[in-house]
């Protein structure tokens, strides 16, 4: 093992041991290396005559560049576009997103985490979640519900095995018990888990109530405190997304600090936020279990994911962080943003309005939802994929088949006036096939 990460884990061994039992083996050996990037740094400060460190082209003091491309960015500075954005992210767009997160989160008041570090969108993240916290056999609680590229991420990359549970309870709202019961086995048998909790949910848009989400947090709390050591991942993508009756923050606030043998990492981003998919704009946050102004945990795990994102991508794209960056600091973004949600939030409204038509009853159930981009139908006479197929070749109507009762509907890309002919469709496709 390389000396810096022996450093680093004897740290946490005296300052936070359960935080280093979390750590895969992969989590363990990982460091942030002194090397290039420490000597680059250390040259911009004090090279003031000649700086031949960084591995870019200059020209006349600025990043070179090709005229073709940088028409399109005319009103940008060179400088913000083409160099290499430092491993962590742009500190500016990091330290706004903090306050974003402490906007919008009223219950991380007065708790410590880290700054956030900007990750290739979502998906990065949560796979840096993998490498750092999953070994093989490691077990993963999640609901029966869940956004299938966690089987890639955590099944096939990391080899951990999922504990899954039914998302919904007998009364339509989370099942509280049964992710208690899969949690409170795994403690018993493992002593870790990673959890994740993925609100609003893909696929089925639903995010719990104020008190469901006490109740989540209770059980983390409960089983934590009975010896088990927990990785609580908020995977936030479809965060601000809010229709109805739900939580409007994410649990991270709650989870942060919350006990020595709880570890939560926020992972959010401006992809579906702020409407920007293909920027790939995501963070990873951390916050242990002590609170108070220690640190060192954090700074540790910081470190880590810094030596992580070194050795996978090196860094995050640069212009992508700019654009960020700027809306941030836009006086017209929360009216803007503002805009876009309640455009979501009618075509929700009108899948609901739509939904309550007779003539659908017996052909599909539909599971809650109040948030988020999706809806699931839960059909009752006919097999998803077997409709999805029919309804692609006779209609020219995509929907998701999630497994062979389950069909997810995306209304986000679909206009409001049009969602009642998609649902029509839907279900005469239902009836061709019954």
């Amino acid at each position: 093992m390389n000396p810096l990460a022996v450093e680093l884990n004897s740290t946490l061994a005296a300052r936070s041991p359960h935080v280093l039992e979390m750590l895969s083996q992969m989590g363990k050996n990982l460091f942030f290396p002194k090397g290039i990037l420490s000597q680059s740094a250390e040259a911009k400060a004090k090279a003031h005559r000649f700086n031949a460190t960084i591995g870019i082209a200059t020209e006349g003091d600025k990043p070179m560049y090709l005229p073709c491309i940088h028409k399109h960015f005319a009103e940008y500075d060179p400088s913000q576009l083409y160099p290499y954005a430092p491993p962590a992210g742009k500190p500016e767009l990091r330290q706004l997103w903090r306050e974003k997160m402490l906007r919008e989160n009223p219950s991380l008041k007065g708790k410590h985490f880290s700054l956030p570090i900007v990750t290739n969108a979502l998906t990065h993240g949560l796979s840096m979640v993998g490498d750092l916290f999953v070994d093989p056999g490691d077990h993963l609680i999640l609901p029966d519900q869940i956004w299938g590229n966690y089987r890639l991420t955590y099944g096939v990359r990391n080899q951990g095995v999922f504990r899954q549970f039914p998302f919904f309870n007998s009364a339509d709202g989370f099942n509280a018990d049964g992710f208690r019961t899969v949690l409170t086995a795994t403690a018993r048998e493992k002593g870790k888990a990673v959890v994740i909790l993925n609100f609003p949910n893909n696929p089925t848009g639903y995010t719990p109530t104020v008190a469901e989400g006490e109740a989540i947090v209770t059980v983390i709390r409960e089983v934590a405190e009975a010896g088990c050591n927990i990785v609580a991942v908020t995977d936030d993508a479809y965060f601000g997304l809010f229709y109805e009756d739900s939580l409007r923050e994410s649990l991270f606030g709650r989870l942060a600090n919350l006990h020595p043998r709880i570890l939560a990492v926020k992972i959010d981003g401006a992809t579906k936020e702020e409407f920007v998919w293909g920027f790939r704009t995501g963070f990873i946050t951390f916050a242990d279990g002590h609170g108070g102004e220690d640190r060192t945990a954090v700074e540790i795990l910081e470190k880590k994911a810094m030596g992580l994102i070194r050795a996978t991508i090196s860094n995050s794209p640069h212009p992508s962080q700019t654009f960020v960056l700027e809306a941030l600091r836009s006086p017209d973004y929360p009216r803007e943003k503002e805009q876009k949600l309640q455009i979501l939030k009618a075509r929700a409204m009108e899948v609901k309005r739509v939904l309550s038509r007779d003539e659908f009853r017996q052909a599909w159930d539909y599971y809650p939802f109040n948030s988020g981009y999706f809806m699931c139908l839960k059909l009752k006479k006919v097999d998803a994929e077997a409709l999805r197929v029919h309804l692609l070749e006779r209609y020219g109507v995509g929907t998701i088949a999630n497994n062979a009762t389950d069909l997810r509907i995306a209304f986000s890309c679909i206009a409001k006036e049009n969602i009642a002919e998609l649902f029509d469709l839907i279900h005469q496709g239902v009836k061709d096939l019954s």
